[in-house]
């Protein structure tokens, strides 16, 4: 799905970063970077870009395709130092610092925690922003309430300000802070109707069973980890487990994406420095 033409730079990237599907060339490769680029000093070189994709069973040619409409995305600037190669786009930067904290710092609520309502009235004149506002927040994992009373874990509430002020629609949300929520059945069943819990059980068992067909070499394997689970932390907000059925998925998706991450990331790494340790130039 395209992101909204206009809306911002910044949030095309956003956009984009949760709509790419996983296991596509545009997913891999801006997995591939997000992973990478910071820790390589912000750039790379052409050849070691399409080097490391053709890893990932990326083809050359398709992989210069894909490269290029990153660069369209605004993810990516063409930069010649020593070579031809690509510099991470300063816009991009605090997108991938957030996908940092969701992917890798995935935070499950308890029932002590507080929960973030939002409650907004937006104008009819102003329908295309209601329908942004919707999208996104439940891209954040965001459920619905009423269609304008969603509610989402506490700590997520500074991304809900972040989305307000990207979609200029501070003027028309009010934020709350607030404890467990009393609803007229059990909490399970309120969860089951605010968020949909049968899609997220779906896309929990798919990363699970993506796991059965990771390549055996480090670096290809932990990419594609990285790619299958990076939209569920996302998508899942963390639910308290007096929210959830008790046959849930999600832990055993948490803990085999930990072990695996932690057993790949190392061997990976090693690989992406021996391959662009020719090039890349020192950190700026």
């Amino acid at each position: 799905m395209a992101a909204d033409p206009s809306t911002s730079p910044g949030t095309r990237a956003v956009l984009d970063d949760i709509d790419a599907r996983p296991g596509s060339t545009a997913s891999l490769l801006r997995t591939l970077i997000g992973v990478y680029l910071r820790p390589l000093g912000g750039w790379i070189s052409t050849a070691d870009l399409v080097a490391l994709a053709g890893d990932l069973g990326i083809p050359p040619a398709q992989a210069r395709t894909g490269v290029t409409r990153l660069k369209q995305k605004g993810l990516l600037l063409a930069e010649r130092t020593e070579a031809i190669g690509y510099r991470l786009a300063p816009d991009a930067v605090g997108m991938l610092e957030r996908g940092d904290r969701r992917i890798f710092e995935m935070r499950e609520m308890t029932d002590a925690d507080d929960w973030c309502l939002v409650s907004f009235s937006i104008p009819e004149s102003e329908r295309r922003t209601r329908h942004q506002l919707r999208r996104r927040l439940q891209w954040i994992g965001a459920g619905i309430v009423s269609p304008a009373l969603w509610i989402c874990p506490g700590h997520l509430q500074d991304e809900v300000l972040e989305i307000l002020d990207d979609l200029d629609a501070r003027r028309w949300a009010t934020l709350f802070r607030a404890s467990a929520p009393v609803p007229p059945g059990s909490l399970v069943e309120a969860a089951a109707q605010w968020w949909d819990l049968a899609a997220l059980r779906t896309e929990h068992l798919a990363f699970q069973e993506s796991l059965t067909g990771l390549p055996t070499e480090p670096f290809a394997a932990y990419v594609r980890l990285i790619d299958s689970w990076r939209v569920l932390p996302y998508t899942d907000p963390g639910l308290p487990p007096s929210m959830l059925p008790a046959d849930w998925p999600g832990r055993r998706s948490f803990d085999e994406f930990a072990r695996l991450s932690a057993a790949l990331a190392e061997p990976a790494w090693e690989h992406v420095r021996a391959l662009t340790r020719r090039e890349a130039p020192s950190s700026p």
